[in-house]
């Protein structure tokens, strides 16, 4: 039986993998497709390539997941925590792509783990949560958003004299680097958090241990599966990203994905802080956006999309609450 429930919860973080991959694909190849700098196919292939490259390119990430946000729960009520934390994950993952927001995959499973935790009765690690979470979760799109439209003024005025058409053909062929290091980023984030949750099923287990090294397999199947749900689209979200907050140029593209990417390396190496691609990119577009004119920015939308990262963690809680509570009925 112990088993059994190791392997259908590894089965189900590799389930919310996939559905991360095609619900937040769109963070990294929205604005290149919108531009018309990659076609929506190639963009896709790309940017799962780039998952998996990106899933090995460090640990910290994971570590923060596995260790830092709850006590680590033991025998079958452990499992069917983080079984129903997973749950309220990908429940909400599907609302969300199903209408077209771009919620936090993230902040989906952070809130599954706090919900699932507190109905299991686990400790959750409030400082790490405020620390990891919350003050990332508010920090890092007003970082977007500053940085987004400062490189946007940088690139306005170096090319300030440059030919429009000439110009804009540039871009369109840097957004290939620039969407790459946004896929990266996402791989380098994302897949490291289904390697903690991973791991953390396999602590519960007692097949490791926190020192031991993330086990190769464990990499390995959460970026092919990250990259599986990555190549198979997220148009509805890609949608919003790519047209409706602002129709978007070659050269706006290319900063708000540089701006991004930059972001989510800095605080994967920096801090080992798992933050939000789908926060950081959107902040940068309406960065970008914004240089135009204000209201150039159909902040309406924009509003949506700001409610439904305040929803999600509490949202995924609540889903991931009830989830424990029927696994407990059912199960355990």
């Amino acid at each position: 039986m112990d088993t059994l429930a190791l392997v259908v919860t590894v089965a189900v973080a590799l389930l919310f993998t996939y559905t991360n991959g095609f619900h937040d694909s769109a963070n990294a190849i929205a604005t290149s497709v919108s531009t018309r700098a990659l076609t929506p196919r190639a963009a896709l292939a790309m940017a799962a390539v780039m998952n998996l490259a990106g899933a090995f390119l460090g640990s910290g990430v994971a570590k923060t997941v596995s260790e830092g946000l709850i006590e680590t729960p033991s025998g079958g009520t452990g499992m069917g925590i983080l079984f129903a934390a997973l749950l309220g994950a990908i429940a909400w993952n599907l609302v969300t792509w199903y209408y077209g927001l771009p919620s936090s995959s993230s902040h989906a499973l952070f809130g599954g783990l706090v919900g699932a935790a507190l109905a299991g009765g686990t400790a959750v690690h409030w400082d790490g949560v405020v620390d990891k979470i919350i003050v990332p979760m508010f920090l890092s799109p007003v970082v977007g958003l500053i940085v987004g439209y400062l490189v946007m003024l940088l690139i306005m005025w170096l090319f300030r004299r440059a030919n429009p058409h000439k110009a804009k053909r540039g871009f369109r062929i840097a957004q290939t680097v620039s969407a790459a290091g946004m896929a990266l980023g996402h791989g380098l984030q994302d897949a490291q958090k289904t390697m903690g949750v991973v791991v953390m099923a396999l602590v519960i287990a007692g097949h490791a241990t926190y020192n031991d090294p993330i086990p190769v397999w464990v990499k390995l199947v959460s970026a092919m599966m990250l990259s599986l749900g990555t190549y198979a689209g997220g148009w509805r979200i890609m949608r919003t990203l790519g047209r409706k907050i602002i129709e978007l140029d070659p050269p706006q593209g290319f900063a708000a994905e540089a701006t991004g990417a930059s972001i989510m390396f800095g605080t994967a190496y920096l801090f080992k802080a798992p933050i939000s691609t789908t926060h950081v990119i959107t902040s940068a577009i309406m960065g970008v956006g914004a240089t135009k004119r204000v209201n150039a920015v159909r902040w309406g939308v924009a509003k949506n999309i700001v409610l439904g990262w305040f929803i999600t963690m509490p949202a995924a809680a609540l889903v991931a609450a009830l989830a424990f509570g029927l696994v407990k009925l059912t199960v355990l």
